[in-house]
């Protein structure tokens, strides 16, 4: 089939997720190399948003090509109830190795939703099964603006009215704690007083719920659904130590910053934090198949231990959970991190970025740059001086990825922020061909 073919059925049969199929326009990728996506019509595309922050070192990279083709030749499913196999059983192990200390057993199920409603359902189970039950906790605490998947117990925990407003008579109690940002502070709130200002109030809430509540569920330090909102530093340490004192679990759901997006392989690492659940998919096996892993402490683990008769077992399961195909990739995407030295090349890459990032905020209409390691959000403006922002209905920031199409680079916006996410295997040229395109999308998308 042509290009105008493939758009033809892919308009009428492609249901595609958040998106406006009344106005959807077909951009059709066929193949890609290293940072760069190629569509039907040979147009080639810098992979800014990492095909949706899970592409970590590059497209088709020889070793874990080969972990797919070579598992391909032993076995590429087969079930995990009751029964288990090599490469899920090796991955289990070498995540124990290398997460925040004491998460120690790995469920695993299929994408950062799945992870973060296993954890929901397992710090639930957990309090009704401990040695001293305590059946009160049955509420969350989450963060405005937060997000964490489109399940329905993923959306209860989640925060962002745009995308979940329509389900609100479907989910579970949630209780809500105003997101701790740095761009936005509330009136005499500064920098050095927010991570102060911010914990108060979660204390507070604590305080007074804790004997209700099961867990608090964070994206540590950066919460990027909700348009790159960055946390005063030290607030996910303090948190941590909130959640201790008064005995509540802490979920730290690191989907989208997990895998040396902030410069360190876990987001947690940034402050030497160890939740109780930690929860992880896009980039484990590297952008290359559907897998999520869900890792709990010896404490909950037991909870869920007994004779067959007591019912005590986790009640949860994925057809393809612990996927071979996906554990041998996730294997090698961990094998390319010790080899290539991965975490280790990002500081350069970042400082690169950040020169460019420099320049860009002095634009007439950039209002605020946020961001951490190789995540960053660029948010356009109406005023740069008053800070009014473009109505959502303008859409200035799809307006200015359109625009650095032009330019040889995919990236998405959330609402008039420009989304910067590549690969980690972003090289200097490549970091430079992004963020000039994104610097010159800018004035054509708010003329």
């Amino acid at each position: 089939m042509n290009a105008d073919e493939l758009a033809q059925i892919d308009r009428a049969h492609f249901w595609h997720p958040f998106t406006q199929m009344a106005d959807y326009e077909p951009l059709v990728i066929e193949r890609a190399e290293g940072c760069t996506l190629y569509d039907v019509e040979g147009r080639a595309y810098l992979d800014g948003v990492a095909s949706l922050w899970c592409n970590v070192h590059g497209h088709r990279h020889p070793k874990l090509d080969a972990a797919l083709r070579e598992q391909l030749d032993r076995v590429a499913h087969t079930t995990a109830l009751g029964a288990s196999n090599v490469p899920a059983i090796e991955l289990a192990r070498r995540l124990a190795a290398i997460a925040p200390s004491g998460l120690e057993h790995v469920f695993y199920s299929d994408s950062g939703a799945t992870a973060v409603e296993v954890a929901l359902k397992m710090a639930f189970q957990y309090w009704r099964q401990r040695t001293d039950p305590r059946p009160r906790k049955s509420a969350y605490v989450a963060f405005t603006d937060g997000y964490h998947g489109d399940t329905l117990g993923a959306v209860s925990v989640g925060g962002v009215e745009r995308f979940h407003a329509m389900f609100a008579p479907l989910l579970f109690e949630t209780l809500r704690l105003p997101a701790p940002q740095t761009h936005r502070l509330p009136p005499g709130v500064t920098n050095e007083t927010a991570c102060d200002y911010y914990l108060a109030q979660a204390e507070e809430l604590l305080r007074r719920e804790h004997e209700r509540v099961a867990a608090v569920v964070i994206e540590p330090l950066i919460q990027c659904a909700a348009g790159i909102v960055t946390h005063p530093p030290g607030y996910l340490r303090g948190l941590r130590e909130l959640t201790r004192r008064y005995g509540v679990l802490l979920i730290a759901d690191e989907v989208a910053v997990g895998f040396g997006r902030t410069g360190r392989m876990f987001a947690c690492e940034q402050e030497d934090v160890s939740p109780d659940l930690l929860c992880l998919a896009k980039g484990l096996t590297g952008g290359y198949l559907p897998l999520a892993a869900t890792l709990a402490t010896d404490e909950i683990f037991a909870a869920f231990l007994g004779p067959y008769e007591s019912s005590r077992q986790f009640y949860h399961g994925h057809t393809y959970c612990g996927n071979p195909l996906g554990a041998a990739v996730a294997l090698a995407s961990l094998d390319v991190f010790a080899e290539e030295r991965v975490i280790e090349q990002l500081p350069a890459k970042i400082a690169r970025l950040e020169e460019h990032l420099a320049r860009i905020a002095a634009h007439l209409h950039v209002g605020n740059i946020r961001g951490r390691g190789l995540i960053c959000g660029i948010e356009l403006v109406r005023d740069r001086a008053t800070g009014e922002p473009f109505a959502w209905g303008e859409r200035r920031g799809h307006r200015a990825c359109v625009e650095a199409r032009r330019h040889g680079v995919l990236i998405r916006p959330l609402g008039n922020t420009l989304v910067v996410f590549p690969p980690l295997a972003i090289s200097l040229d490549e970091v430079d061909h992004l963020m000039l395109a994104i610097e010159q999308s800018i004035d054509p998308a708010v003329a």
